[in-house]
């Protein structure tokens, strides 16, 4: 017998519906698909407590736990958390306390109790639960490193757990520990779209996060116009021709490039005006064969180590040296070659380029 497919949405879908509605609809629709019922209760659950009437949604829950759910510890967390919304603050502590016992295997669980208590301005019980929630799940005897983290069978979990616990100490004005630590080294090897510009510490500053909270007008105003004007550099950025960029090392720079990474001696044989005549050069026989915009990348070497950490690259990888000068090109860090004749050399001799890098003579 073929088994029957759970419609993604409802046939007939009312003007105005209220979480009531939806819940009742969706204990219909778990009685119809069996085969769904967890995760379809577990949302009817949401929404009858979303209505305030919490009794019914402990009640699911408890189906829920008393059938042997797949995912126990999540739901009896969730219903921890129902508790909690229902003022039953004293059995809802004495149930986190039996489901700690438990030792949870989902990371899910610990960060739900623990925004639970955060949310609830009980930030050292909060602190206490994402703590107790990574050490739990990376073992109490691991190296605390991101790679120990990417080891396990949820990184993303303990990832989850050791951010939002640097988030309520931050509130709590705690001095920065081995865990902290950890948070921000995951979050500076996470992916730039992900990440952002900001370090965790700026994310989570209190103030602008209780300003946050509170709606300040002000704050709001001001993040909205940071993003905007992010935004509108990335527009124009994409906006603009293409550049292909030769990457320039400012002297130094070029002196700590071996120094940090030694196999990267042999790609910069010589001294610094090799250098520099190696990249006019490069420039120039571009432009011979009609290469359109052309432009000069400077690199730094913590910068270039960053790029590489978040972008999984390998430094010694020359193409990875190409992905950054175009990164470069893309942040608005290049600029075109070559300058007018009477400008400043792009080499930074402060000598007209013509009299510089400029001059045929000289190259």
């Amino acid at each position: 017998m073929s088994r029957k497919r759970r419609p993604a949405t409802p046939r007939h879908v009312p003007a105005q519906r209220t979480p009531v509605m939806e819940a009742e609809e969706l204990e219909a629709l778990a009685r119809e698909y069996p085969e769904d019922r967890e995760e379809i209760l577990v949302e009817a659950a949401g929404h009858w407590s979303e209505a305030g009437q919490y009794d019914r949604a402990l009640a699911l829950h408890q189906q829920l736990l008393d059938a042997g759910c797949e995912d126990a510890h999540l739901i009896e967390a969730y219903r921890i958390n129902t508790l909690w919304d229902a003022g039953r603050t004293d059995e809802a502590r004495d149930a986190a306390i039996q489901l700690r016992r438990r030792h949870p295997t989902d990371a899910g669980a610990w960060n739900f109790v623990a925004e639970m208590f955060e949310t609830a301005g009980e930030l050292h019980d909060a602190a206490d639960w994402f703590t107790a929630g990574i050490t739990h799940l990376l073992g109490p005897a691991a190296p605390l490193t991101r790679t120990a983290v990417e080891d396990t069978p949820d990184p993303s979990g303990i990832e989850l757990l050791a951010v939002g616990r640097h988030r309520v100490r931050r509130r709590l004005a705690q001095t920065h520990d081995d865990l902290d630590n950890l948070a921000d080294e995951l979050h500076e090897h996470r992916p730039t779209l992900l990440r952002g510009p900001a370090t965790l510490d700026d994310l989570h500053d209190p103030d602008r996060l209780a300003a946050a909270e509170d709606g300040d007008p002000d704050v709001l105003q001001a993040e909205f116009e940071k993003l905007t004007t992010e935004a509108a550099a990335r527009r124009a950025a994409l906006s603009e021709p293409r550049m292909t960029c030769a990457l320039f090392w400012p002297e130094s720079e070029f002196t700590r490039l071996p120094t940090r990474w030694p196999v990267l001696g042999e790609a910069y044989a010589g001294d610094h005006k090799d250098h520099i005549s190696r990249v006019e050069g490069i420039l120039r026989g571009l432009s011979e064969e009609g290469e359109p915009h052309l432009g000069i990348a400077q690199g730094s070497v913590s910068d270039f180590e960053e790029f590489t950490r978040a972008e999984g690259l390998s430094p010694q990888d020359g193409d990875t040296r190409a992905r950054y000068a175009a990164d470069l090109a893309a942040r608005g860090k290049a600029k075109a070659w070559p300058p007018p004749r009477n400008s400043p050399c792009w080499c930074g001799s402060s000598r007209k380029y013509k009299k510089c890098c400029g001059n045929p003579a000289l190259s």
